[in-house]
């Protein structure tokens, strides 16, 4: 039996629920079904879905091998529309995860604009600020922000984006202004906590010499937005991605601080498995990414225009 109708097989059986229903989809036998699932079992020595007399239950094998599965036959789609040349548009289902933030007030648009443009591009998108293996969850690509790590896996820069140490009004009017990084010191501050040091914030002054200073913790919290409406109600002084306070920065809700220095200048990069062809759907996204982001995002706008 050819493996990748057993795989096909497998999918339809996961993506309908039940053997007669994937049998029905496919358009053959229930008994066929039934056996092409033994087989790829079989000739994986793992089990993959779990039988009893009434409901079908899909183990943990089955689930990571659905994954991979479903990529496998979206490329192989696609590389059937290119060998044939029949069809110009992108097709397949674009897979991505991206850190809950960026991914709810900028990369949503971004994937809504795609979609528009390529109507039969289907997204599923993971948004939390967990590190994901792209492999092990079959996904085509992940939004990662700051230092990369993985060696393994390949990376093409976004965007720029920097740091921006901002406070309320009415925090300010209470505390004072800082003149100098280390007047931080004397500040409650609201720290970003999925950093290995949350409370030493690191920044360059104007002759590119680095510093860093240690702020007294008030607050900490893994949700950058959480941190920003701390920041509003006035509860402390705060260092987070200019894509995350631009916005209460426009309202003038929050002020920027100390924008002299540079805080924290890191990228945003689409990362994706080494594969010896990328599937034109991703290498189109990340195009389209990096394309809508440009040289100055939107969301670094009022730094540039306040030294302007």
């Amino acid at each position: 039996m050819n493996e990748l109708t057993q795989i096909k097989s497998f999918v339809a059986l996961v993506e309908s629920g039940s053997i007669s229903k994937a049998a029905e989809r496919m358009d053959i036998a229930v008994s066929a079904v039934s056996r092409r699932l033994k087989e790829l079992e079989s000739s994986l020595g793992v089990q993959l879905v779990q039988r009893t007399t009434r409901k079908m239950h899909i183990t943990e094998a089955g689930e990571k091998f659905y994954r991979r599965c479903g990529r496998l036959l979206d490329d192989l789609e696609e590389a059937k529309h290119e060998a044939s040349n029949t069809a110009t548009a992108l097709s397949g289902t674009l897979r991505i995860a991206t850190p809950l933030s960026f991914g709810v007030a900028h990369l949503s648009p971004a994937v809504a604009a795609f979609m528009h443009l390529h109507p039969q591009i289907k997204i599923e998108l993971d948004m939390s600020d967990r590190r994901i293996d792209l492999v092990e969850e079959g996904l085509d690509l992940a939004i990662r922000i700051g230092t990369l790590e993985d060696s393994s896996l390949m990376a093409r820069k976004l965007a720029s984006v920097r740091h921006v140490v901002c406070a309320s009004p009415d925090f300010l009017n209470r505390h004072g202004i800082p003149s100098t990084p280390q007047d931080l010191s004397a500040l409650p501050a609201l720290c970003y906590g999925n950093l290995s040091q949350p409370d030493t914030w690191h920044y360059h002054d104007k002759d590119s010499k680095p510093g860093q200073v240690k702020v007294p913790m008030r607050m900490r919290a893994n949700n950058g937005d959480a941190l920003v409406e701390a920041a509003i109600a006035g509860l402390g002084v705060l260092c987070e991605p200019s894509f995350i306070v631009h916005g209460s920065v426009e309202r003038g809700v929050l002020k920027p601080l100390l924008t002299d220095y540079q805080w924290n200048p890191m990228g945003i990069f689409a990362v994706y498995p080494q594969t010896k062809h990328m599937p034109t759907r991703v290498r189109a996204f990340i195009d389209f990414l990096v394309s809508s982001f440009g040289d100055t995002p939107y969301w670094e706008h009022f730094l540039t225009e306040r030294k302007g």
